[in-house]
């Protein structure tokens, strides 16, 4: 038959030193154990990637870095680990297939409407402030994000949003993020800010890409304007700097010849003043020679002769250079083209 609860509680004031109990050291053991068990709970483990936040009564102490720690039991001490450097995700607009509209539906700077899904990635930077300063960390990650993107938004065009606009609006609403939570004290680092789509609503979708073709088709026009008048001017510059250098050109030797001839008549105008007779004769004979240089005909000076003068035939012929026949001697032969009296 088991022992009754009376005999039960007996023996257990025994064992604590009460009445009839057998030895009153027994409960000095069992108090020193208890204590000893009590104050080694105090003794914790901080991993690698966490951060200790010790309370006392609930009061904020201090943080502990990772290793084995200690604080004072509970109640007087309490710890709680915070992973601060693992990777936390926040969507708004809706995951995959589960659009809100609530979230997701912006105003852009050229009052149109953006369908605009996107993600944060953040880590925790402060674990006491992450845990003490706000009550719903992941509603307030989320609500400085979607304030920062529509501010974000609220600046740019759809159609910079849309194309080569995505990179710049992601970096301004990082930064701007991170400067309402570090305003807030949220102890939250922002990582990355990426867009998952972003599209007009769609009831206009279809309207929005034939505006978008239409578009593409007036850049490739103005494109290739912009070719054929590079391709123009640059001819119409390169014939002007053609005929500019061939105008100096002619006007370089213009100037040279000049510059030569004057030369010339100083030089001939100092010999006349020497000697003016035979300037004169050189003059006109240099003169004549120049003249008659390519000329085919032939003056013969025929004072004081009788005979007739026989002159060969390539006299006769078209030349490019003055070819002067000495006169023939008696003993030649008959005359084989022409005789010039």
């Amino acid at each position: 038959m088991p022992p009754s609860f009376d005999d039960a509680l007996r023996r257990l004031r025994g064992l604590l030193g009460g009445p009839g109990a057998p030895r009153s050291g027994v409960a000095a053991i069992v108090a020193g154990a208890a204590f000893g068990i009590w104050a080694l709970s105090g003794v914790y483990v901080v991993q690698s990637n966490e951060q200790a936040v010790v309370t006392t009564f609930g009061r904020y102490t201090r943080s502990e870095s990772p290793g084995l720690r200690y604080h004072l039991p509970t109640p007087i001490e309490a710890v709680e680990k915070v992973a601060v450097t693992s990777l936390n995700r926040t969507d708004i607009g809706g995951a995959i297939g589960a659009d809100v509209p609530e979230e997701s539906l912006m105003l852009t700077g050229d009052e149109n409407i953006v369908d605009l899904d996107f993600s944060v990635t953040w880590r925790i930077s402060d674990a006491a402030a992450y845990l003490f300063t706000m009550r719903d960390q992941n509603e307030a990650v989320q609500a400085a994000a979607e304030s920062a993107m529509r501010e974000v938004v609220g600046k740019t065009t759809l159609g910079s949003i849309l194309t080569s606009g995505r990179g710049q609006v992601q970096f301004e609403t990082a930064d701007l993020m991170q400067k309402i939570l570090d305003r807030w004290g949220a102890g939250v680092s922002v990582v990355e800010v990426q867009i998952r789509s972003a599209n007009p609503p769609a009831e206009v979708i279809d309207a929005s890409r034939q505006v978008a073709n239409a578009q593409q088709d007036a850049e490739s026009k103005v494109n290739e304007a912009n070719t054929y008048k590079n391709r123009v001017v640059n001819e119409a510059k390169g014939d002007a700097s053609a005929i500019t250098q061939s105008a100096e050109g002619y006007r370089e030797q213009a100037v040279r010849e000049a510059k030569g001839e004057a030369a010339r008549f100083n030089q001939i105008y100092v010999e006349y003043r020497r000697a003016p007779a035979v300037t004169r004769q050189r003059l006109y004979i240099e003169t004549m020679q120049r003249v008659l240089a390519k000329s085919n005909k032939v003056v013969v000076d025929g004072k004081g002769t009788s005979a007739p003068i026989i002159l060969p035939p390539d006299v006769f012929k078209p030349r490019a250079s003055a070819v002067i026949a000495p006169p023939p001697s008696a003993s030649d032969g008959p005359p084989a083209s022409g005789v010039v009296r």
